[in-house]
């Protein structure tokens, strides 16, 4: 009996010793490779390495969207209770969870209750977040508190340096992804890619010293290049903003834009963006104005009007036109000038120092209406221009005009445009009738140095050299003897200008609402900058009275800041009446 049960436990014992071998091959030879990888995989954690988005910088280098790195406090529920603190003095003392979250509250600024909830709700969590982007000062203190189950997560944020100074054209972005102005249409420039690393930690979920590995290195964004000069743009919204609100206005542009190379040196709106508080301004203002906002131009038109007469050779500076106040057209369209008066006998040039409206319209319509069309879209009206800003509106011109809109359309009514456009058509004008693109963005740097996105200087003839230099001396007029000349008077420069006064319809009717604008460029015998301002809806002064001393204002600093040589001579004296 008892050699039987000596045999049958020998037997067992091999069967159980059988089994534990089989298992142990299985372990160790046939899944060895598997069950290690997947021990690995427990003990190497994964993370991701943050990448700088890219800089915008302005025309000098000047840096207008950066980033700053700022933490996150997180902390670890499961971890959560009381703990022992040594004090510098060697002295210790227990902290409470309450106790610790109260600190970490007066630190934040957060809610204590609201923290305490979320680092207490989950018992079984590694992870919740008590507080979203704090500045580096206040990551340290709260790290000095020394609390076990807090940590900090380091993440980058956009801010902005200089505030609202071109916030109008740089824009913003969200939590996740660019929203508006040039950090979203150049995000391709801008946009970086994180990269990884894994590290191996212990069974206690420590991390092990010297077992981090890179398994993706980052991306840095681009630089982004713009043709703005920051100082200048700060002085065009200070200048636009101070008489926006002396005269009412709902809202104000300006433009500067250098002749040569259509480069835009400032594009300022008011009210003002600042990307760094995005809720302090309205919805409608958050995006730029100047090439969002369609507007009727008025009289700053008559411009581009006189130079296709000159260009066609349907008129001189001194062609002559009898000017009644109203005008009844053989057609049955019904033109007035802006104040009343006796009949007068204008030359063209004439024409555009009174601002008439009936003059233009006698003189203007003797072109074809497919003529005029054609000049309207060389110079780029009823399209975006080159910068094909976010939002950019392309304008309204019709191709078929009605009896009434033929003749308005010459001075500046019954057409829209936007802010951008009539700087580009001034451009034109200003650079001996060739139209270059309107250019904002000067290209993007990226990490490796390549310089990408550089926009083309294919320009495009709109009227002849002699029609544009004929044009800008004709304006000169409007500022030597123009019933605002004193104004637009610059000592030793020689000035081009258009002023312009445009009604604001409503339902299809005009309102007495205004659009007040002056369109200039300097200086006259050389060309080297266009300045434009306008105003939407002033209510103190609604002429052009209202944005004169603006225009004036920014062109001088203009020509101080370029250290542009002052005029010689004289402005050719085309007579302006007969």
């Amino acid at each position: 009996m008892i050699r039987r049960r000596l045999a049958v436990a020998i037997l067992l014992t091999f069967a159980i010793v059988a089994v534990f071998v089989v298992r142990l091959v299985d372990i160790q030879v046939v899944r060895a490779s598997e069950l290690n990888a997947e021990a690995l995989s427990k003990r190497m954690i994964q993370t991701s390495i943050p990448a700088p988005r890219g800089e915008i910088v302005d025309t000098n280098g000047v840096v207008l969207a950066d980033n700053v790195t700022k933490y996150n406090i997180t902390v670890s529920p499961r971890d959560v209770a009381s703990f022992k603190r040594t004090a510098d003095d060697g002295s210790t003392q227990t902290v409470s969870v309450l106790d610790a979250i109260t600190q970490i509250a007066k630190l934040t600024g957060a809610n204590a209750n609201d923290l305490l909830t979320a680092a207490t709700s989950d018992h079984d969590s590694y992870w919740a977040m008590l507080v979203k982007g704090v500045d580096t000062a206040t990551f340290r203190a709260v790290r000095d508190l020394r609390i076990p189950w807090v940590y900090a997560e380091p993440e980058q944020h956009r801010t902005y340096p200089l505030g609202s100074v071109a916030g109008n054209l740089v824009g913003f972005v969200g939590t996740d992804k660019p929203l508006n102005g040039l950090e979203a249409t150049e995000n391709s420039c801008l946009a970086s890619t994180p990269g990884s690393s894994t590290y191996e930690q212990s069974a206690d979920e420590v991390r092990l010293p010297g077992s981090t590995v890179t398994t993706k290195q980052t991306v840095p964004g681009g630089t982004l290049h713009l043709t703005i000069d920051s100082d200048l743009q700060w002085f065009a919204q200070q200048a636009i903003a101070e008489q926006a609100i002396a005269i009412g206005a709902e809202s104000g542009m300006a433009a500067v834009v250098r002749v040569k190379d259509a480069h835009i040196m400032a594009m300022a709106d008011w009210p003002a963006v600042d990307p760094n508080n995005i809720n302090g301004t309205a919805t409608d203002f958050l995006g730029a104005r100047s090439f969002s906002y369609m507007f009727e131009p008025g009289s700053i038109m008559k411009a581009l009007s006189a130079s296709m007469l000159i260009d066609q050779g349907a008129a001189t500076p001194a062609t002559r036109v009898d000017v009644p106040w109203l005008w009844w057209t053989p057609d049955g369209a019904r033109i007035r000038d802006a104040e009343y008066h006796g009949d007068e006998h204008l030359t063209l040039t004439g024409v555009l120092e009174q601002s008439s409206n009936v003059g233009m319209s006698k003189l203007g319509t003797t072109l074809p209406q497919n003529v005029r069309y054609d000049y309207f879209r060389k110079y780029g009206l009823g399209e975006p221009t080159a910068v094909d800003f976010q939002g950019e509106a392309d304008g309204l011109l019709a191709k078929h005009w009605n009896v009434q809109q033929n003749y308005d359309t010459t001075y500046g009514q019954g057409v829209s445009v936007t802010l951008a456009q009539m700087a580009s058509a001034y451009q034109t004008i200003a650079n001996g009738g060739v139209r270059l693109p309107l250019t904002l963005v000067e290209g993007c740097t990226m990490p490796d140095g390549t310089v990408v996105d550089q926009p083309s200087t294919n320009g495009s003839r709109v009227i002849s050299e002699s029609a544009a230099s004929t044009t800008v001396k004709m304006l000169e007029s409007v500022v030597t003897g123009g019933w605002l000349s004193t104004q637009l008077t610059i000592p030793g420069y020689r000035i081009a200008a258009k002023t312009g006064t445009a009604e604001v319809a409503a339902n299809g009717v005009y309102t007495n609402d205004s659009i007040v604008s002056v369109a200039g460029i300097a200086p006259a015998d050389n060309p080297q900058y266009v300045v434009i301002v306008t105003y939407v809806k002033p209510h103190t002064i609604t002429t052009s009275a209202a944005a004169a001393p603006t225009f004036s204002k920014i062109m001088k600093q203009v020509l101080k800041t370029y250290r542009v040589p002052p005029s010689r001579g004289t402005d050719p004296g085309y007579p302006t009446t007969w």
